[in-house]
């Protein structure tokens, strides 16, 4: 006999949160595809779509998660990938999950897990969007179509009188050559686990990787709310950045000043507290995922 999931949602109420998980995202997405039909960038938007690699139509489609059936009489979750289906309801199961899928749920709780368990450090000001246009040329630099707010050598004297701190790699690794050796940590792909923290935007606004990089098994409802955080923590990510984007609305945090550097970190922890909450419902997910198939052997060191 099929064993169903002790959860059971009927189809009218599945298809109510469908609805809604859908309604909630369509204007982002609507907003950059119709951005990208006009060949009109928008630095700090995009970035959701651009630097994460989860699709627009990817992000608009729902699950309920690991442990959650679907009542199902028309079979529309029959034929998706990693579902099963019995006598009119479908559910995810992880006899279809690959051995590299299962390594990827316990790396990302063991992330999730130490990163939770450090002190959030709070004293970097925001300047990895500094470092990454240290010395650069006008022409080298990413978002070359914006205005800078201070001169090339107004930069260099914030990055250098600034004690670089920052704790993530995938900050650290845009970079200039320049400014590697003047950040008090060298993040690697390998450190993560050892080194991230719960104080940095980064960290926190990649919560919304790692709950879509374990899609379908997580509930849509917790994708969307970490993408949503994201986009928030990515405002004040570029507000504190050497780009003058008030044109567009975004008013400058001045970290290069006393004043602009506590309006950042009081920001900051604001976010850290709203971010940990998303961080142990991932967290249990990984877990409770990773205890339906504990007993069979996972690759130690797949990263996400």
């Amino acid at each position: 006999m099929t064993r169903h999931p002790p959860q059971i949602l009927p189809a009218p109420e599945w298809r109510l949160r469908e609805a809604a998980h859908r309604e909630r995202l369509r204007p982002w997405v609507e907003g950059h595809r119709a951005r990208r039909a006009a060949a009109v960038p928008h630095p700090v938007i995009d970035f959701m779509f651009t630097y994460y690699s989860f699709r627009p139509g990817q992000l608009l489609r729902w699950s309920p998660g690991f442990g959650v059936g679907l009542g199902d009489p028309d079979g529309e979750f029959a034929s998706r990938r990693h579902f099963a289906s019995d006598g009119g309801v479908a559910w995810l199961c992880t006899s279809s999950m690959s051995e590299r899928e299962r390594g990827a749920v316990v790396w990302t709780g063991d992330l999730l897990e130490a990163t939770a368990g450090r002190p959030g450090r709070y004293g970097c000001s925001g300047l990895h969007e500094w470092a990454m246009v240290y010395r650069l040329t006008r022409e080298q630099i990413r978002h070359a179509k914006f205005p800078l707010r201070l001169p090339p050598e107004e930069i260099e004297r914030v990055v250098e009188a600034g004690a670089l701190s920052c704790t993530h790699y995938d900050a650290f690794r845009f970079f200039t050559p320049q400014a590697r050796p003047l950040n008090a940590f060298q993040p690697s792909i390998d450190g993560r686990v050892d080194l991230e923290q719960p104080g940095c935007l980064h960290t926190n606004m990649d919560l919304y990787k790692w709950a879509y990089k374990l899609a379908p098994w997580i509930p849509s409802e917790l994708v969307a709310d970490a993408f949503l955080l994201a986009v928030e923590i990515r405002e004040l990510d570029m507000r504190a950045s050497p780009y003058d984007l008030s044109e567009m609305g975004y008013e400058p945090v001045a970290v290069e000043t006393a004043a602009g550097r506590a309006h950042y970190e009081a920001e900051q922890r604001g976010f850290a507290r709203r971010a940990e909450p998303l961080r142990q419902r991932l967290l249990a997910h990984c877990r409770s995922l990773q205890g339906e198939f504990s007993r069979r052997p996972v690759p130690p060191a797949i990263r996400g």
